[in-house]
C-alpha cells in the first residue's frame, strides 16, 4: 500500500515477527473481526524490533480489490516498547488515522474472497498527526520512518 520505491527499500529491511492468537498467516480472517461480526480489531503480538525505533504503526489493508485498494485501519506512534495489541482496544497514546473510507478507527473488512495484511511498521520516530489524519499523509509518513516491517495475510474472511 505504501509508494513503490519505499516498499523496495522495505524488502531489504529486517523483518519483524508478527502473530495473533486468533489469527494465523494465510488462513481465514475469523468473521468477527469482519462487518459481519462485532469484536473490532484482531489481537495482535510482534517481536524484533530494532532498539533503535521511535514508535510503532499498524496498518490494515487488502491489495487485490478489484475497485483498488483499501486501508481498513492505520494506528500510529505505539510506544516501541509494546508488543502487543489486544483485541478491539488500541495502546495508550497510539493514535488512529484516517481510513479509506474516511472514517477514523478500524473498518472492519467485508469483502470476502480479498486478502487482508495486517503489517506492522518499525519507525525510526513518531509519525507526529493528529488524529484522522489524511490516508495518503499518514502513509507517506509511515513509509519515510520505516526501519523494519513485518505482515500477517489473512487469506479471505470465514
Amino acid at each position: 500500500m505504501i509508494g513503490s520505491a519505499a516498499s523496495a527499500e522495505r524488502l531489504r529491511l529486517e523483518p519483524l515477527s508478527v502473530s495473533s492468537p486468533t489469527l494465523r498467516d494465510g488462513s481465514p480472517l475469523p468473521s468477527d473481526y469482519s462487518c459481519r461480526g462485532s469484536v473490532g480489531n484482531p489481537p495482535l503480538r510482534w517481536s524484533g524490533v530494532p532498539g533503535d525505533a521511535k514508535s510503532i504503526a499498524i496498518v490494515v489493508d487488502n491489495n487485490d480489490s478489484q475497485t483498488g485498494a483499501e486501508v481498513h485501519w492505520v494506528v500510529f506512534d505505539i510506544h516501541p516498547g509494546t508488543n502487543e495489541l489486544t483485541e478491539s482496544t488500541i495502546p495508550v497514546g497510539a493514535v488512529e488515522g484516517g481510513t479509506t473510507n474516511g472514517k477514523v478507527g478500524y473498518a472492519p473488512p467485508c469483502r470476502p474472497q480479498e486478502n487482508y495484511r495486517f503489517t506492522v511498521y518499525a519507525l525510526d520516530r513518531k509519525v507526529g498527526l493528529a488524529k484522522g489524519a489524511p490516508l495518503s499523509e499518514t502513509l507517506k509518513s509511515i513509509a519515510d520512518r520505516t526501519i523494519a516491517w513485518g505482515r500477517l495475510t489473512a487469506t479471505h474472511i470465514e
